[in-house]
């Protein structure tokens, strides 16, 4: 399985007015902007996903739909609340595990620190591994089978500086 995680992109500051709710917080016009330049790129290196995961919270919910517009994948566009802050691992594996076909191609769309801890359980079985996973930033992990503790190998990690200048 290929598994891709994509941060999301540069979001309304906490406590600005309006959007005090951290749940609440969208993504900013620079952000809509910067990230419209990295599915650019990814299109550009010819990703394709079989499903697109997200958090529904409003920031990467519109990240994943930027992703998925410009890839044409709107409709393999799903949420999770599994990848909402402070969500399970466990139940987003016990999802994946039900969604027939399984995919071969998975983005995931989510939050710091989440996102990081995530990888590192895949990648080392804990959460020893240390990242700096910047707004934006997309990770290509490689596993056989997706479970809960080390399966995957670190491919790559891109910043959003390296994926526009792809674009």
């Amino acid at each position: 399985m290929e598994l891709y995680l994509l941060r999301h992109g540069l979001a309304v500051e906490h406590g600005t007015p309006g959007f005090e709710d951290d749940a609440t917080r969208p993504l900013t016009p620079k952000g809509r902007r910067q990230l419209r330049k990295i599915a650019a790129a990814m299109k550009q290196m010819g990703l394709d996903f079989d499903l697109i995961l997200s958090s529904p919270l409003p920031r990467a919910k519109q990240t994943a739909e930027i992703v998925a517009a410009r890839l044409k994948l709107k409709k393999r566009l799903n949420f999770s609340n599994a990848l909402a802050p402070g969500g399970d691992p466990a139940i987003l594996f016990r999802q994946l595990e039900r969604t027939r076909p399984a995919p071969e191609k998975l983005l995931l769309v989510g939050h710091e620190p989440d996102l990081s801890r995530l990888i590192s359980r895949l990648v080392t079985g804990g959460v020893q591994l240390q990242m700096d996973f910047k707004k934006g930033g997309l990770c290509k992990l490689d596993a056989e089978k997706l479970h809960a503790g080390k399966c995957a190998a670190l491919l790559w990690l891109l910043t959003p500086k390296q994926m526009k200048a792809m674009a």
